[in-house]
């Protein structure tokens, strides 16, 4: 827009994920809980340069940079049990969707977040650049990696039948409390599973190369002067 204001259109994608087992935390590594994601994320972001940046021109060809804007993205976490791949957000391991937790819907798999990048370019020409950049996301859901309130307990998920006559504990039920693998289970009905009075968030680090839209045009002589800018 100008040498120090900017409009930027995103479009992203990442994969995210994590396991308690690499926490520093003690209850954390005995809950033992896993997720792995998608990110497809569209954003807009308005762009402050600190510097009158003008590409092309030497001393005006870089710029620290800060930006913030608003984004959709979508997510569906999924984890692993025993070799095979299982979405959790149909599982309900927060017991979404059981009788016995009527006010806990399922979560969207979309959500809004709020981009907030620092970031540094250089003008390589008057129309490319190279960029590094920082940028933290703040999201208007807890479930990213589907753990945000308690625990709905073995009991809100009822056991498969084997047709040898047994019944074996179902997938959300072995998925919503991981820690019989670490020692005794801990996931007894309300006890604290996540912490929902924060919402998630994610990082993404970028370098790359971006294209100015803008022809950066010089203003007009006048009194017989003119500007060695363009």
């Amino acid at each position: 827009m100008n040498n120090y204001i900017g409009l930027k259109i995103s479009a992203n994608y990442a994969q995210l994920g994590y396991s308690d087992i690499y926490s520093k935390n003690a209850t954390e590594k005995r809950r033992n809980l896993s997720f792995n994601t998608s990110i497809w994320e569209l954003a807009a972001s308005g762009n402050f340069n600190f510097f009158k940046y003008i590409p092309g021109v030497e001393g005006y060809n870089y710029t620290p940079y800060v930006s913030l804007g608003v984004g959709v993205f979508s997510y569906d976490p999924f984890a692993y049990l025993q070799g095979q791949k299982y979405y959790l957000r149909p599982l309900g391991t927060e017991g979404q969707g059981t009788t016995q937790y009527p006010d806990r819907k399922p979560y969207s798999s979309m959500s809004v977040c709020f981009p907030l990048t620092v970031g540094f370019k250089y003008a390589l020409n008057e129309n490319l650049n190279l960029f590094g950049e920082l940028g933290y996301r703040f999201t208007t859901t807890d479930y990213l990696d589907d753990v945000s309130t308690t625990y709905a307990g073995p009991d809100a998920f009822p056991p498969i039948p084997q047709p040898d006559g047994t019944f074996a504990p179902s997938p959300a039920s072995l998925l919503q409390d991981r820690s019989y693998e670490t020692g005794t289970p801990m996931g007894i009905k309300g006890r604290q599973r996540g912490n929902s009075t924060q919402k998630d968030a994610y990082v993404m680090l970028h370098f790359g190369v971006s294209i100015n839209l803008s022809s950066y045009k010089c203003p007009s002589p006048k009194n017989g002067t003119s500007s060695p800018f363009r």
